[in-house]
């Protein structure tokens, strides 16, 4: 099994093959318009923008469940992302990345790739975050976790909100 084996929702509600992403390393992520971590989308447009003539392709999963920090539709996100940050790359419907509703795509990403432990994420976000946590280890902390993907769709590297984006940028260029 591997990434290319799920399906998600665009934007607009359409099924989407991640098999469509087949031989391109892939950044998913989850995210949110009203974040303290939003401004991340400039760096992570810079990276698509920079390396997306090398099949790099970042895959955005809006999720609100973080101190309902990504109001709003489909609609009202994609534009937020395209106008705020001149986002490009791909934008899906909103989900869930914990919990009983959570996307499939995300308890296998979890399976894969457990819990970095980014000791300043507890820190910052303290009682905060253990009131939301569901009490699984592996569960997505907040907004703008990272997954990198390998061109086979493997899941090799977990990146919690708070790492290092140049460490990611590093190891998005060794898998290029």
């Amino acid at each position: 099994m591997s990434v290319y084996d799920f399906t998600v929702k665009d934007d607009e509600g359409n099924d989407v093959s991640l098999s469509k992403y087949k031989g391109k390393v892939s950044l998913i992520v989850n995210s949110a318009t009203e974040c303290g971590f939003t401004p991340q989308y400039t760096e992570l447009e810079r990276m698509y923008s920079e390396y997306k003539d090398q099949d790099f392709i970042i895959l955005d999963f809006p999720c609100n469940q973080f101190g309902g920090q990504a109001p709003g539709t489909n609609d009202e996100i994609v534009n937020f992302c395209r106008l705020k940050f001149a986002v490009e790359y791909p934008i899906f419907s909103k989900i869930d990345v914990n919990g009983e509703n959570e996307d499939p795509l995300y308890t296998y990403l979890k399976e894969q790739k457990g819990y970095g432990g980014t000791k300043g994420l507890t820190d910052a976000f303290g009682s905060v975050m253990n009131k939301l946590k569901s009490g699984k280890k592996d569960d997505i902390r907040w907004n703008f976790t990272k997954f990198l993907v390998d061109r086979e769709g493997n899941v090799v590297a977990r990146f919690e909100p708070k790492d290092d984006l140049n460490k990611l940028e590093e190891q998005i260029k060794e898998l290029l």
